[in-house]
């Protein structure tokens, strides 16, 4: 790149008047940090021994290629997928692979050793290590993690009390506020970058219970899980993920909000699991059409589509209320409120202002337990049937889910919310997300057909039809 000279040069100057405007000049040219710049460099100063390096090691499982008698690891050969369905070629020879190690980011949460992360960062990984900015590197425990915010909580013992963040309030930072990321990009340590707060309270399809900050900070591959800072020093997100068509930044980064960050963190701490509050219904936006329909004004808060029977809403909600208030917090659309309750604990009596016949109404109820409503399908499924097994949690497909998801309303099945790594589903591709609708020609619309199916299934491996993202295909699965 070449650097054009005319822009470097000073204007031509004689006698004292030019020798004045030459100094000036060179002065210009020579002009010391801002105050501004020297605030920057104490606060990256002061932050930066609570910012480490997660690294994630994790066995890989080789892929049974059927008939072959041999291992092979098929994920990046071009026929990977086909052959995991319907098996390998006779002769077919493919490199087996070890071990993978994935480079992340995090920050002290506290001098006791609790460090925080991505979820994404250390799902499925069999050893996780956290290296401080000093350079030592310590092994983690993982506390707990929660997927459906991309949190994860791990611990280490270094010995000592290690500096820790201060957390700031996510709800207060304004949109056009200075922030800085700090984190490990392509695995460069401490890598700094500055930006501002481009937008919040950002939905990217992350699931119900997440909500982020977006930044023109630099965030690339590595600063999963690292901190977004205030100019005060404090964390106000987690950066967690980024939009490019390139895989490099782009300028659309997003980080969850710290609030979310803070209450996630104490509920992994406490027990290793998240409690969430659930009402029980089933919401969507009142667009303009749907305001004009039902004779209100403004199209804002949660029109509330169903009611799950048994839930805490039964009796209390009804089908077409429209929550505007929840405990006094504003719900200005459907995705505001699934984040209100979730955060609030469990049997806490709550209120909402509602609009139900073009009135409002204020309504009371007792938060419950969200409940997942999994079954787990394990190796002692049937005794009868020796080894059986899928290694796959499930759940019941909801109409909530369902539209997550993409499927539609005449498919029946079971919802994968998770994988064994080293499991037969997981060896022959399922994904979590994945719906379970036959296997082995039986429907499978609820998780006890699931059972059933697997029961009485003689084949193997067995034909399973998946939906994936509203796409239906059909996977070979080893069960015995």
């Amino acid at each position: 790149m070449s650097i054009r000279k005319s822009s470097l040069l000073l204007p031509r100057a004689t006698g004292l008047a030019g020798a004045s405007a030459l100094g000036a000049a060179l002065l210009a040219t020579t002009a010391l940090p801002s105050l501004a710049d020297e605030a920057l460099a104490d606060l990256v100063e002061g932050v930066s021994p609570s910012v480490v390096t997660i690294i994630a090691e994790q066995d890989i499982v080789p892929v049974q290629a059927p008939g072959q008698g041999q291992n092979f690891d098929l994920e990046d050969h071009p026929f990977g997928e086909f052959f995991k369905r319907f098996g390998a070629p006779e002769g077919f020879q493919a490199p087996q692979r070890g071990p993978s190690q994935g480079l992340g980011s995090g920050f002290v949460l506290d001098e006791a050793g609790y460090i925080i992360t991505n979820h994404h960062v250390v799902d499925n990984a069999s050893t996780v290590t956290v290296r401080l900015s000093d350079d030592r590197s310590f092994e983690a425990e993982i506390v707990g993690t929660d997927p459906l915010t991309d949190i994860a909580v791990l611990k280490i013992d270094a010995g000592e009390a290690l500096q820790a963040v201060e957390i700031g309030d996510s709800d207060v930072i304004r949109v056009g506020e200075d922030v800085v990321a700090i984190g490990n990009p392509f695995g460069l340590h401490s890598t700094v970058t500055t930006g501002i707060v481009s937008a919040k309270g950002r939905n990217i399809s992350a699931g119900p219970y997440a909500e982020f900050i977006q930044t023109d900070a630099a965030i690339n591959k590595g600063n999963s899980g690292g901190p977004l800072f205030n100019m005060e020093g404090e964390v106000i997100g987690v950066n967690s993920a980024i939009y490019s068509p390139t895989g490099g930044s782009v300028g659309l980064g997003f980080a969850v909000t710290s609030n979310i960050v803070e209450h996630i963190a104490a509920d992994l701490r406490d027990d290793g699991q998240v409690s969430r509050g659930w009402l029980g219904v089933s919401i969507q936006n009142v667009s303009p059409e749907i305001a004009a329909a039902m004779g209100i004004d403004a199209s804002t808060g949660a029109l509330v589509s169903d009611v799950v029977a048994g839930s805490p809403a039964e009796g209390v909600l009804e089908q077409g209320d429209v929550i505007l208030t929840f405990n006094d917090e504003s719900v200005d659309s459907s995705s505001e409120l699934p984040i209100l309750v979730g955060t609030t604990k469990v049997g806490t009596e709550s209120v909402m202002t509602v609009l139900r016949d073009g009135k409002e109404q204020q309504i009371e109820l007792t938060i419950g337990q969200h409940q997942s409503a999994s079954a787990e399908i394990d190796k002692s499924v049937d005794e009868g049937i020796s080894g059986t097994a899928l290694g796959v949690t499930v759940a019941p497909l909801t109409d909530s889910n369902r539209a997550q998801m993409g499927v539609a309303e005449n498919v029946d099945g079971v919802v994968v919310t998770d994988l064994k790594p080293d499991s037969p589903a997981a060896k022959a591709g399922l994904q979590r997300g994945d719906v379970i609708v036959k296997l082995g020609g039986q429907e499978t619309a609820s998780p006890d057909a699931l059972k059933a199916a697997l029961d009485s299934e003689k084949t193997d491996p067995a034909l399973v039809l998946i939906n994936r993202g509203g796409n239906q295909i059909f996977v070979a699965v080893e069960i015995a």
